[in-house]
């Protein structure tokens, strides 16, 4: 039995897909610590593994803007992964030493620096589009100046702190050059230039599991199931769910709106036909969903893949608007940009992803591809690999 340590940021997007490796390995009967927060404890601990409590900076930032992930924004959101970062360092600087780390390689540089120091192999999981020198989100979608004062002073900061465990090479660090594997948590037909990421990289796509602490949900009607959720990061859009509001009026389908931290008094009236939740058991819906309108974060898009359920696309931010894009050019779903969102077009673009055949088509082409990648057996069989 070898002792394997997950580190992820306090954020679904990054946690769910994890989840289905963790069952896996504990399965196999490994023991598997994962340290996160007291809200997402409960999913954790429902996969086995041995939950190490932490307390998240950013996620005590309620109420407080999300920034985006483009120019100076990215600048400030590096920011606060910074002081994260330092934050979660303090809490786990004296956690036994594990026989590998596997940590989110988007944001969770405390898994990338304690490996470090811990002197103990790596794996990165990483539940995005990832980038080579063929294909990069600063291409199109971050548009960040490296070399703009702001930027240069962040990389200096962070590379204080690393220069703490000898750690000097900075944008090797950022890359994740040390990770001995990058699961990376979506097929690679998904990726941009996928065709060109080399042996580091293994695409095994989401490892999906039953999430019973979510509960369930079934259709109250006999008519089709549309989902529609911004997710939960930028999710404060009540002009878009009175747009949603206004296209389900008198319309046949049940709609099902997650609006998040909206006010829900900020809505207006709300149709017979639609519920409205805080949040919903999203895999439960998607089960029955003949169409899902989403913000295109990656999470939400494998798992309306998985199910088949062709996507309309509303992005909200510099990487789900790759996302989006990639949705759209693999006849996926379509976009819809969000400052053009209204009740009329939104539920055109519904009814055409959902009627169109050829649409259909490409969901069961890329449901085989999902199958094909594996999910958390092959992510489980890649982990053991590098532990014997």
């Amino acid at each position: 039995m070898k002792t394997i340590a997950f580190y992820a940021p306090a954020a679904s997007g990054h946690v769910n897909p994890t989840l289905g490796l963790v069952a896996e390995l504990v399965r196999r009967g490994h023991r598997v610590t994962y340290a996160t927060t007291a809200t997402y404890a409960g999913r954790v601990a429902e996969t086995g593994a041995e939950v190490v409590p932490v307390t998240s900076m950013l996620e005590s930032r309620v109420g407080a803007e999300v920034p985006q992930m483009h120019g100076k924004e990215l600048v400030r959101a590096m920011g606060l992964l910074l002081e994260e970062t330092k934050v979660m360092l303090a809490q786990l600087d004296r956690e036994p030493r594990p026989d590998l780390v596997v940590h989110d390689g988007t944001m969770a540089w405390w898994g990338r620096i304690l490996a470090a120091r811990l002197r103990v192999p790596s794996v990165e999981t990483w539940p995005n589009l990832v980038s080579n020198e063929h294909w990069g989100m600063q291409t199109k979608y971050t548009t960040l100046n490296p070399l703009s004062p702001r930027f240069l002073l962040m990389a200096a900061r962070i590379g204080a702190l690393l220069r703490k465990d000898g750690l000097t090479d900075v944008p090797g660090f950022m890359r994740g050059d040390g990770s001995a594997l990058r699961l990376v948590l979506l097929p690679r037909a998904f990726q941009y230039a996928g065709d060109t990421f080399g042996d580091g990289y293994a695409f095994v796509g989401p490892g999906l599991t039953e999430r019973a602490y979510q509960g369930g949900w079934e259709p109250s009607r006999d008519l089709p199931v549309v989902l529609v959720s911004l997710g939960t990061g930028y999710n404060r859009r009540p002009d878009f769910y009175r747009a949603v509001l206004s296209a389900a009026a008198d319309r046949p389908c049940q709609v099902v709106l997650a609006v998040g931290e909206t006010d829900r008094a900020a809505l207006g009236l709300i149709p017979p036909n639609v519920e409205v939740h805080a949040h919903v058991p999203q895999l439960a819906v998607l089960r029955h969903a003949r169409a899902f309108v989403t913000h295109a974060g990656m999470g939400s898009t494998m798992e309306s893949l998985h199910f088949g359920v062709p996507m309309v696309a509303v992005p909200q931010m510099a990487e789900q608007r790759a996302n989006a894009d990639r949705i759209a050019e693999l006849g996926l779903g379509r976009t819809l940009p969000p400052g053009e969102v209204t009740g009329p077009a939104l539920w055109q673009a519904v009814t055409e992803v959902a009627d169109d055949e050829r649409v259909r088509e490409r969901l069961t082409w890329m449901r085989g591809e999902l199958a094909a990648a594996g999910g958390a057996t092959a992510a489980a069989d890649a982990v053991e690999k590098l532990l014997s």
